[in-house]
């Protein structure tokens, strides 16, 4: 029997679930305004670093969850059927259709309340929600 890979022409949809999948494991999807500031938080690197969103889907100095080492990596491989998931994807989208204000103030940066990063330290954060700080 020989195996055929169906690969997905469409970009975009790609770089669309793979972000979805990024702040749904960064964010563990606990709440629409969390999702939201996260999402923006991305299109704020896209415009500040002019980064297109499949680099920035692809940065592990972004995202530790993208690391093969990270506890939340697992969550990437989340059900694309999951309610909380498909919560991310409507709101990525909006994102990524340049359809979401601006919640973090501007912010590029962000750590979760248990870890203090070493570049954190001499910063103030702008804004936080749950239990994610957003920096500039």
């Amino acid at each position: 029997m020989q195996l055929t890979l169906i690969e997905n022409p469409d970009n975009t949809k790609i770089v669309l679930y793979k972000l979805s999948r990024i702040v749904y494991a960064e964010t563990l999807a606990q709440s629409l305004p969390l999702v939201e500031a996260f999402s923006s938080m991305i299109y704020n690197i896209h415009i500040k670093y002019d980064k297109s969103f499949e680099d920035i889907a692809n940065n592990a100095n972004v995202f530790e969850v993208l690391n093969d080492n990270s506890k939340q990596n697992h969550l990437l491989n989340v059900n694309a059927k999951d309610k909380k998931f498909q919560m991310c994807l409507r709101v990525v989208q909006k994102m990524m259709n340049d359809a979401l204000r601006d919640l973090v103030f501007g912010a590029t940066k962000f750590h979760h309340t248990d870890v203090m990063p070493q570049w954190a330290m001499s910063r103030g954060y702008i804004a936080e929600i749950d239990d994610i700080l957003f920096y500039l």
